[in-house]
């Protein structure tokens, strides 16, 4: 290996989705994504399990910011407070549109990893329901309103894939009068 550059972790990022871009994820290896990073396996495995996880790195700490963003939302409906968590908690997203792209379209190429997408949507629902019964929100109105939230959000997050203008926030808050909308109609 050459010499020492920062933002190992990034780099592998990088170079696997290039390479399940290019290949595809299952005809890529560990080995083929460390070596694109200009890193070792072993470099690879300090920070990823395998490499299903470089799609999916960061979630507890983003559950975790779901939960207390729930919990420290303005006095509102539990709808506004589980809004308010995921503008705030997807608000990274906003300058990796592209990258984005590429990760979804390297999920919904392969079964497996869809399933891991929506058990990730599954765990944050799960934050989102305790944020909500630390608020003091009845269980059975928590998890109703975190399924809820948790759609909102997928199809946020499509639309703001689809787009080229407006940070996802934008598409929480259209899909959350949208869900008023027809909730009152």
């Amino acid at each position: 290996m050459g010499r020492w550059e920062p933002d190992a972790q990034g780099r592998l990022q990088q170079a696997a989705l290039a390479l399940y871009t290019e290949r595809g994820f299952d005809q890529t290896t560990v080995a083929e994504i460390a070596e694109r990073a200009g890193l070792t396996e072993r470099t690879f495995f300090r920070y990823f399990a395998d490499k299903r996880e470089v799609l999916f790195a960061g979630q507890r700490p983003l559950l975790e910011q779901l939960t207390k963003g729930v919990v420290e939302a303005p006095d509102s409906s539990p709808l506004e407070a589980a809004s308010a968590a995921l503008q705030a908690g997807m608000a990274f997203l906003d300058g990796r549109r592209e990258a984005s792209r590429l990760r979804q379209a390297v999920i919904d190429a392969n079964p497996a990893l869809q399933e891991r997408e929506l058990a990730k949507r599954a765990a944050m629902a799960a934050a989102l329901v305790e944020g909500l019964v630390q608020r003091g929100v009845a269980e059975t109105t928590a998890r109703l309103t975190a399924e809820t939230a948790a759609a909102v959000f997928g199809l946020a997050f499509e639309q703001w894939l689809a787009a080229d203008e407006h940070d996802l926030a934008y598409f929480v808050r259209a899909a959350i009068a949208e869900l008023r909308a027809v909730a009152a109609g």
